[in-house]
C-alpha cells in the first residue's frame, strides 16, 4: 500500500495536475469506466482498500487492464480535486493539440469555438452539452482553461474523453478548417443580435461563444457572418455560457430535424 506522500507515483500525479500536458487525472469510477469504454489506455490506477472492497469495484475491476496500486485514503483525498473523492483515480494519456490534430471533420457539422473560457466546470458542462447535441468538435482559444483540468473532466461526465477538442486555436486559424464548404460563422451575444427564434442557418456552422465576464472581442464579432441573441427577461443581463449554448443548440436541433445533419433528434 502507498502510505507516503513522497511515493513516486503520488509525486507523478501531482506533477500531472500542475501541468497543462497530455496526461489527465480521472477521479472516480464513472470517469475511469468511461475512459475504458472509449478505448483509452490507463497508465496508472490508484484505489483505496475501502473502494476495492465495494460492489462498484467488483463491477469495474474486470475491465481494468492496468494493475491497481492500493493507496492510503488520506493521500488519495489530498490528490483529488473533488470535495468527496470516490476511492479511485487513474492517469490517462489524453493528447490536446491544435486544429491540425483533429480527426477528419464532417462537412455538414456544427463547430463550437469557446473564447477564453475560464471556469473548468463550465467547460466540462459545455462539452457535455455539445456532445449531446451532435457538435462535431470543440475549439478553444488561447488562455482558455485546459480541457484536462480535473473539474472539467468531471463536469463533462465523459464527454471530454470522447469529443474532438483543439486547444490554443486563434480565430485567424479557423480559415484552415479542412471543410469543402466554408462554414457560416455566428457569434452569440447578450443583446443586439438576431433573435434566436428568427435565426436560420445552413450547415456547416461555426458558433462563437465567450465567457460571462469578457464576452467576445470585437475582432471575432467583426468576422462573424451573423450575431445571435437569446431574448431574456429583464433585469437579467446574460445567461451562463453553458445554458446559452444549450438553448441555441436545442433550437438548431429542432430546425435541422428534417435535414441531413449530424444533429439528429431522437
Amino acid at each position: 500500500m502507498i502510505v507516503s506522500s513522497k511515493n513516486q507515483k503520488v509525486k507523478d500525479i501531482r506533477r500531472f495536475l500542475r501541468c497543462k500536458g497530455d496526461r489527465a487525472v480521472l477521479e472516480g469510477p464513472h470517469l475511469v469506466q468511461e475512459a475504458i469504454a472509449s478505448g483509452l489506455e490507463l497508465e496508472l490506477v490508484l484505489a483505496t482498500s475501502t473502494f476495492l472492497a465495494s460492489a462498484e469495484a467488483r463491477k469495474l475491476l474486470p475491465d481494468l487492464a492496468t494493475p491497481v496500486s492500493t493507496v492510503d485514503e488520506q493521500i488519495l483525498e489530498d490528490l483529488c480535486d473533488a470535495d468527496s473523492p470516490k476511492g479511485i483515480l487513474a492517469v490517462v494519456h489524453l493528447s490536446r493539440s491544435g486544429l491540425g490534430a483533429l480527426p477528419t471533420l464532417p462537412e455538414t457539422g456544427v463547430y463550437l469555438y469557446g473564447h477564453q473560457l475560464q471556469d473548468p466546470g463550465n467547460l466540462g458542462a459545455l462539452a457535455r452539452t455539445a456532445e449531446a447535441f451532435g457538435v462535431s468538435a470543440l475549439l478553444l482559444s488561447p488562455n482558455s482553461v485546459h480541457p484536462n483540468h480535473p473539474r472539467a473532466l468531471r463536469a463533462s461526465a465523459g464527454s471530454l474523453l470522447r469529443q474532438p477538442v483543439a486547444v490554443g486555436v486563434e480565430p485567424a486559424e479557423l480559415a484552415t478548417l479542412a471543410l469543402p464548404v466554408e462554414p457560416t460563422s455566428v457569434a452569440l451575444v447578450p443583446r443586439g443580435g438576431t433573435p434566436l427564434e428568427e435565426f436560420r442557418s445552413s450547415l456547416p456552422l461555426l458558433l462563437f461563444v465567450g465567457s460571462e465576464g469578457g464576452g467576445l472581442p470585437d475582432s471575432i464579432l467583426e468576422q462573424a457572418d451573423a450575431l445571435l441573441t437569446i431574448p431574456i427577461a429583464e433585469p437579467v443581463e446574460s445567461l451562463n455560457v453553458t445554458v446559452a449554448v444549450s438553448v441555441v443548440l436545442w433550437q438548431l436541433w429542432q430546425q435541422l430535424a428534417q435535414r441531413a445533419s449530424p444533429l439528429k433528434p431522437p
